[in-house]
């Protein structure tokens, strides 16, 4: 029998074994395999986290979306634009830090032609977890930003309410610095997306602040 660290996903009693493991390439092949959740079965591929270990600051979201899910990759789409936008406004190189969401695969559902987001169920944050939490051991990060009502809950509880502590230190039982945002597709869909872009930004650039002058 393999050891932990040293496994791939596998299917134990019809659930996949997260590795006990550091090492980013053995989580993200080990999560490629992922049938934790019954996302599996409509989403194109896994998307997993995307970054260096060791990265300073480390954001989470909800969910891929559609040019996400596609691509294999986090933050491409529309809302990854917004946010790309405000990290080059605050001098954060996307290189320097490690984006992931909650949940790994795709919820949607058909409306024509066009796959539309679907909200992840408590359960599949629930068995997707167990990923995130591996990639915050491994990576390590000095700061966290929650993007987003999901990821806030998912971290701190479902007690935390988004709109009353947004862009705010927060308790976590991350111990590291810990604020919560809305996710840049909120942005997308504000009736006023030049405020709605400012004030994302000046909760992001709450973590500024904190990037250490060196990391090893």
């Amino acid at each position: 029998m393999a050891r932990d660290d040293e496994a791939t996903a596998s299917e134990h009693e019809g659930v996949t074994v997260v590795p006990h493991s550091r090492d980013l390439r053995r989580l993200r092949s080990a999560a490629a395999d992922c049938i934790r959740c019954e996302l599996h079965t409509i989403g194109t591929q896994t998307v997993f986290g995307e970054g260096p270990r060791g990265a300073w600051l480390m954001l989470v979201g909800e969910q891929p979306g559609d040019r996400e899910d596609l691509a294999g990759r986090p933050f491409v789409g529309p809302a990854g634009g917004v946010l790309d936008r405000a990290l080059e406004e605050l001098g954060i190189d996307r290189s320097e830090i490690y984006l992931t969401n909650v949940v790994k695969h795709f919820r949607w559902e058909q409306r024509g032609t066009r796959r539309l987001h679907k909200t992840p169920t408590i359960e599949h944050v629930r068995a997707c977890k167990p990923w995130l939490d591996a990639e915050l051991r491994s990576v390590e990060p000095a700061a966290v930003v929650l993007l987003g009502a999901t990821a806030a809950k998912a971290v701190l509880g479902a007690k935390f309410r988004l709109t009353a502590a947004r862009g705010e230190l927060v308790e976590s039982p991350l111990d590291v610095p810990t604020i919560a945002t809305v996710h840049p597709s909120s942005v997308l869909r504000s009736d006023d997306r030049t405020a709605a872009y400012a004030a994302f930004r000046d909760d992001l650039a709450t973590v500024v602040g904190l990037r250490p002058s060196a990391r090893t």
